[in-house]
C-alpha cells in the first residue's frame, strides 16, 4: 500500500484537477465560447438551409442559449434546495 505522503498528494492532485475543471465550467470565456459557436453553427446551417438574413437570424437562439446558462446557476439552487428538503 502507498504510503500516507503518497496517497496525500495524489488526492491534493486531483482536487486540484476538480478544482480547475469547475472553473472552466463556470468560467464566462466557456459560455461566450459556447456561445460563439452556436451562432456560427445556426448560422452556417440556416445559409444552407438558404434562409433570409441567416447570419443576422441566428442571433436569437445563441441569445437563448446564451441565457439558459446564465440562469442555470439560479434554477440548481433551487433544485438542490428542494432535494435537500426531501432528503
Amino acid at each position: 500500500m502507498y504510503n500516507l505522503e503518497e496517497r496525500i498528494q495524489k488526492i491534493e492532485s486531483r482536487n486540484m484537477k476538480v478544482e480547475v475543471d469547475k472553473a472552466w465550467e463556470t468560467s464566462l470565456m466557456r459560455r461566450v465560447l459556447l456561445t460563439l459557436f452556436t451562432y456560427l453553427a445556426i448560422s452556417v446551417y440556416l445559409w444552407v438551409m438558404d434562409i433570409s438574413r441567416p447570419w443576422f437570424n441566428a442571433v436569437v437562439p445563441a441569445v437563448a442559449f446564451m441565457l439558459s446558462t446564465l440562469t442555470m446557476p439560479f434554477f440548481k439552487k433551487i433544485w438542490l434546495k428542494k432535494v435537500k428538503n426531501h432528503a
